[in-house]
């Protein structure tokens, strides 16, 4: 299998998880989310050659998510232009528009999370298996479920708050 077909693979498989992600690390804007995704496929891309297999390609591919959407977070005044003619197409999302408000709503008490609590929910959100998000962050799964717990524990409280 070449590079071309390698990324068509890994590209059509995962970018629904990786824009998912981005969109929760940007409170739901499909537009910087859709940015942030073309811009983590750009680097998976440049860096493909470089992958040696010490993680699964899905572990390594959320590492450049969250580091990607940081960077956008943190230099949202520069950004570059990106060429999206190279990028396959892929369905969008849609959602009725009291399940947008509601995910709106999540999304919203997700960004008073701290930036490693709003990483792990965003993966439990996207369904990724406990041992790679402990791979991805770094700790335990027995240290992850507790925080998963308490990140739960505190949503709720301020979905809850918000609905007041």
């Amino acid at each position: 299998m070449n590079k071309k077909e390698q990324f068509n693979e890994i590209y059509n498989k995962h970018y629904n998880k990786v824009f998912r992600l981005c969109k929760g690390y940007f409170c739901g804007d499909i537009a910087l989310a859709s940015d942030a995704a073309q811009e983590v496929f750009i680097k998976v891309w440049e860096h493909l050659d470089t992958f040696r297999n010490e993680s699964s390609i899905s572990t390594w591919i959320y590492r450049i998510t969250v580091n990607t959407c940081l960077l956008f977070l943190r230099k949202s005044s520069t950004r570059k232009e990106i060429r999206t003619d190279i990028l396959p197409k892929v369905a969008s999302e849609t959602y009725s528009d009291e399940k947008e408000e509601q995910l709106q709503q999540m999304y919203q008490c997700i960004q008073k999370l701290e930036e490693t609590n709003k990483m792990i929910i965003l993966m439990i959100l996207d369904g990724i298996e406990y041992p790679e998000i402990s791979e991805v962050i770094g700790i335990t799964e027995e240290t992850l479920r507790v925080r998963i717990h308490r990140i739960k524990k505190s949503l709720t409280q301020c979905v809850q708050n918000e609905n007041i």
